[in-house]
């Protein structure tokens, strides 16, 4: 034997013991407070078992996101098919499943990728040889601690944009509470029995839910030019729109960019979650407190839009002094720049007419207005309250956005907020780039 053929056999097991264990270290430091989210050297991980070669160059980008909002009880011994809407598309992606809000560790047996069949939004089949297995540190099945978080390994599967993928994982015991999204406007399946996450027919999917569970983020590897992150509560997470017609103000934010370049389009990623508040927790983490798991970690992160308010207004306890909440912005704001994040901000709409408003209420939303308008809190402006607001009732949403519950936007209402955010402002270099 060779002085080489000696040197070659010695090595072999050190570099794929790097190569399997690296990848699954950098998941659980993604998932760190103050985490900004994998560079470019971080992807270059290599090709993994059961997965055609990746093309390892260029960035990755976020093209979906749902921000955990809760936990429900596990479905022990069941598949779960999650469809998710991409924003922009990549030549390869990878998929983030969260048990931050577990307290248990959470077992994943199998977890599979796909592309959902095109006009089917309600259906949980895919398209003929597009399934395929996620892996993580090159195995099948990763257990994933209570609190954290996990990305996987790339995975060959072209990915269009604007498109539906299956997201599939089976969890073959009981981990405990299932971190999820309530309220995902969106047709998920669930198999209520065995690992049928490979199944391309979906026929054993037999049981509906509204929420996502687990899945948390797509991101792609391609030429996208970073994300835009859209921080809010139920108006972001798109209450009031169409279900299984992806009309949330975000998902219109990113047809409105379809025309861009591949390489000047922006993913969006929808970080909303329906009864949150900036300065308290109530449903979900308050803003505040999640900002490195929803935003900072995220892949690409270039802007984030704040919309995030009414709730600390009209909650319990409510928030009478509108410095609580300027100060907070500036707080988000600083924390952004720090890691070269541009932030628009947008105004707190009206809600005349719903329950919880009252005239002494409508007061603190003017001057909170009146503050990101003129006190130069954010990098840019959305004026929202301005768009949606009836002229003759300024406290009152325009009769032809509101839903019904004067508070929500309907499919209209959410293409008005979309149409507010000035492309310019929102494509601008972020303060220190």
């Amino acid at each position: 034997m060779t002085r080489a053929i000696m040197l070659r056999r010695l090595l072999a097991p050190l570099v794929t013991t790097l190569v399997l264990t690296s990848p699954g270290v950098t998941a659980e430091a993604r998932s760190a407070p103050g985490h900004r989210g994998p560079d470019r050297a971080e992807n270059e991980i290599g090709n993994r078992p059961g997965n055609q070669a990746v093309d390892r160059r260029g960035p990755w980008t976020g093209t979906w996101e749902a921000a955990p909002s809760g936990t429900v009880p596990a479905l022990p011994g069941a598949s779960i098919r999650d469809v998710v809407h991409t924003s922009v598309g990549g030549r390869a992606a990878r998929v983030r499943l969260s048990n931050r809000l577990g307290t248990r560790p959470l077992q994943l047996g199998s977890v599979t990728l796909a592309l959902q069949r095109p006009g089917e939004p309600r259906s949980p089949r895919a398209v003929a040889g597009s399934m395929r297995t996620v892996t993580f540190a090159g195995a099948g099945s990763v257990t994933v601690p209570a609190g954290r978080d996990v990305v996987s390994d790339p995975v060959a599967l072209p990915v269009p944009a604007d498109s539906n993928l299956l997201v599939s994982v089976h969890t073959p015991a009981d981990s405990g509470p299932a971190t999820y999204h309530r309220s995902a406007l969106q047709a998920n399946f669930v198999a209520p029995r065995g690992d049928r996450t490979a199944e391309e027919s979906g026929a054993a999917y037999t049981t509906t839910v509204g929420d996502w569970y687990y899945v948390t983020g797509v991101d792609v590897l391609g030429p996208a030019a970073g994300s835009v992150v859209a921080l809010g509560d139920s108006i972001t997470d798109g209450t009031g729109s169409s279900f299984d017609a992806n009309h949330r103000w975000p998902d219109r934010l990113s047809a409105r960019l379809r025309d861009l370049p591949a390489y000047r389009r922006p993913g969006v990623l929808n970080a909303g979650i329906a009864g949150n508040r900036v300065l308290l927790a109530g449903r979900g983490p308050s803003a505040l407190t999640r900002l490195d798991t929803d935003v900072f970690s995220r892949a690409g992160v270039r802007t984030m839009i704040v919309l995030e308010g009414v709730n600390d207004l009209k909650g319990t306890p409510e928030r009478r002094d509108p410095r609580a909440l300027v100060n907070a912005y500036r707080l988000v704001v600083r924390r952004a720049h720090a890691r070269g994040i541009r932030v628009i901000g947008a105004t707190i709409t009206p809600y005349g007419g719903h329950v919880a408003y009252t005239p002494a209420r409508e007061a603190v939303r003017q001057a909170v207005n009146t503050a990101i308008r003129s006190r130069r809190i954010f990098d840019a402006v959305a004026d929202f309250d301005a768009t949606v607001r009836d002229p003759a009732r300024p406290s009152r949403i325009l009769p032809a956005y509101d839903p019904g519950d004067h508070l929500h936007f309907n499919d209209a209402g959410m293409r008005a907020l979309a149409d507010t955010i000035d492309l310019r402002s929102l494509l601008a270099k972020a303060p220190g780039r």
